[in-house]
């Protein structure tokens, strides 16, 4: 283990050998790092993205799309494979200067609209389709409420606490103190909230709850980090409780398995383009074909 104290230069400089598991890929310069461009499939939405958390945010909800009937929101979705820098290519920088999944182009109208960061995919779709997120003023509000929380909380969670603990090269005891002391924060926040309301914003299940499933209900279900007993997220019942009735939604089953590399094959579906795929294109049943 190297030196724990650190003095700051009075100028940073980037160290390329840092370490870290992400250290191949993370650098402090925008822009692409290669000319690739985007394959376009047959459906208006194509989505480029990866299994992470935030990325099956959206796959969820154009799954749920779906299942509620919503023919328009038949989509292709592309792995972007972000261990080998495939978020740097030029075409997908063009959709999201940020280099960051997942990113969307909709081309369904005259001018083809680009889309970035997850809570702007997840609203602008919800109003496409008018479907989980209310019209009433009040009750968006409480929605978007917890969808910006999300979005602002999320970092922490997984930047922080999820670095720190499960990633980074050495193991350092304040900076796990410090993340898991605000993740749990977090999670009693919706342990509260969960105490009172059947879903997070209310008695409806709106894009809110998908967008804080991806994270927080995967993490009390054991998912994110192996660090379920480590955080003893038993003890936030009513999170668990709304996370196992998400999770039993044949919607979100499908939506974990879109654009995912890892983990059981037969919940590997690396490409999307027809509802039969999920039947007859996971890894379980092609393989490396």
């Amino acid at each position: 283990m190297s030196d724990p104290t650190y003095t700051p230069p009075a100028v940073w400089t980037w160290d390329t050998s840092s370490g870290g598991k992400f250290a191949n890929i993370n650098r402090p310069i925008a822009g692409p790092t290669h000319d690739k461009e985007l394959p376009i499939g047959k459906h208006p939405l194509q989505l480029h993205s990866l299994a992470t958390p935030n990325g099956v945010k959206v796959t969820v909800l154009l799954e749920e799309l779906l299942e509620a009937g919503h023919k328009g929101a038949e989509y292709d979705a592309y792995l972007v494979n972000i261990g080998e820098g495939d978020q740097f290519g030029s075409g997908f920088v063009d959709i999201n200067p940020n280099s960051k999944i997942p990113a969307m182009m909709d081309r369904s109208g005259d001018t083809p609209v680009r889309l970035f960061e997850s809570a702007s995919i997840m609203l602008y779709l919800a109003e496409k389709f008018d479907a989980f997120v209310p019209t009433d003023a009040a009750a968006k509000a409480e929605v978007m409420n917890w969808v910006f929380w999300q979005m602002g909380s999320a970092p922490y969670l997984g930047g922080g606490f999820g670095h720190f603990y499960a990633y980074a090269p050495e193991k350092y005891e304040y900076p796990i103190n410090r993340f898991t002391m605000e993740t749990k924060r977090q999670l009693d926040v919706l342990d509260r909230q969960l105490a009172e309301t059947s879903y997070i914003a209310g008695d409806d299940y709106t894009i809110a709850d998908m967008a804080i499933w991806a994270w927080y209900g995967q993490l009390v279900l054991g998912r994110l980090y192996e660090a379920a007993e480590f955080l003893d997220v038993k003890s936030y019942k009513h999170v668990v409780a709304w996370a196992e009735k998400i999770d039993a939604r044949p919607a979100v089953t499908r939506g974990r398995m879109v654009n995912r590399p890892f983990g059981e094959p037969s919940m590997q579906l690396h490409e999307r383009h027809d509802a039969s795929d999920f039947e007859t294109k996971t890894q379980d049943k092609i393989g490396d074909a």
